[in-house]
């Protein structure tokens, strides 16, 4: 990465801090400091536990308390044990921080329509269209990908969500029973991998790889939850299993794949894979595709 680039980023922040006024004691002039205000907003209505919040916000668990404690001294905020489950902590509003909560998402919307109004119709489209840009930018940097054991919650749960969109979006439906098996053992090293994103701690995507020595590597299970499409996370996992291909030292690397997948079908093409005949017996699959792995990046990963 460019070094060039930072002295922009922090520019941006600066003018935005200050612009919504994070910098002011009295966020939207309320008598408490925007930490506090954005903990109640979140807290919301229907009450939130508080370790979802935290996770939420990325907070540390000792500022969460402080924050919680400070608005229910202000009583605003009342926090108790979960009915059904002891251990789990529950913040909720009270009738004062109900009231409160309304005033903020109004004086919200009254600072969202003072940076729109000095500008002109074209400009405000402008700027609302860039921050969406910035938003998905800043939430796919979010994004962690890391290697999981195929066996775990978030491996299970998006294998899972995998076989549900593939039995939807398949003319003929789609039974695992009767597809190539691959087991949660073909996951592992040094046979296998499997890599899944996550973004505030909640699994979004997969892939895994399949491993044979002086054999191409098989890419496996790609799947990317629809919410957090247009992220460029299947571009993303899919640079990143290539490059643990190549670590294991594969020099090529292909897939099979359903004509009802047309997006991952354009992925793949935009990234290199050319098309070749069949090399199993997949019976979901239309399309065969290959890559070779660059030399000079099998060399780097070594």
């Amino acid at each position: 990465m460019s070094e060039t680039l930072i002295p922009g980023v922090r520019r941006f922040n600066r003018t935005v801090t200050q612009r919504v006024g994070a910098l002011n004691e009295r966020f939207l002039a309320r008598d408490r400091p925007l930490g506090q205000a954005r903990l109640l907003w979140e807290i919301g209505p229907e009450g939130r536990d508080v370790r979802s919040l935290r996770t939420e916000l990325d907070l540390d668990s000792g500022y969460v308390s402080r924050l919680l404690r400070s608005l229910e001294e202000a009583g605003l905020v009342q926090v108790e044990a979960k009915d059904s489950d002891r251990r789990v902590r529950v913040a909720r509003l009270t009738h004062a921080g109900m009231a409160e909560h309304a005033v903020l998402d109004r004086r919200s919307d009254d600072l969202a329509a003072s940076l729109l109004e000095p500008l002109s119709d074209s400009q405000r489209t402008r700027l609302v269209q860039a921050m969406g840009e910035v938003e998905r930018l800043l939430t796919a940097g979010m994004v962690t990908v890391e290697m999981v054991d195929p066996a775990l919650p978030p491996a299970r749960y998006c294998l899972e969500q995998y076989f549900r969109e593939l039995n939807r979006r398949f003319d003929v439906g789609f039974d695992p029973s009767k597809s190539i098996p691959l087991d949660a053992g073909d996951l592992r090293p040094p046979g296998g991998l499997m890599l899944v994103a996550t973004l505030r701690a909640e699994p979004i995507g997969c892939g895994a790889l399949k491993l044979r020595a002086d054999e191409p590597a098989d890419l496996k299970r790609m799947w990317v939850a629809e919410s957090a499409r247009g992220l460029g996370l299947g571009r993303r996992l899919l640079t990143e299993l290539e490059t643990h291909a190549a670590q294991h030292g594969a020099t090529r690397i292909r897939l099979e794949t359903n004509r009802a997948l047309v997006e991952a079908i354009a992925l793949y093409r935009s990234a290199g894979y050319r098309e070749v005949d069949p090399f199993n017996d997949e019976p979901y699959a239309h399309h065969w595709f290959e890559k070779d792995l660059h030399p000079n990046n099998r060399r780097a990963a070594r």
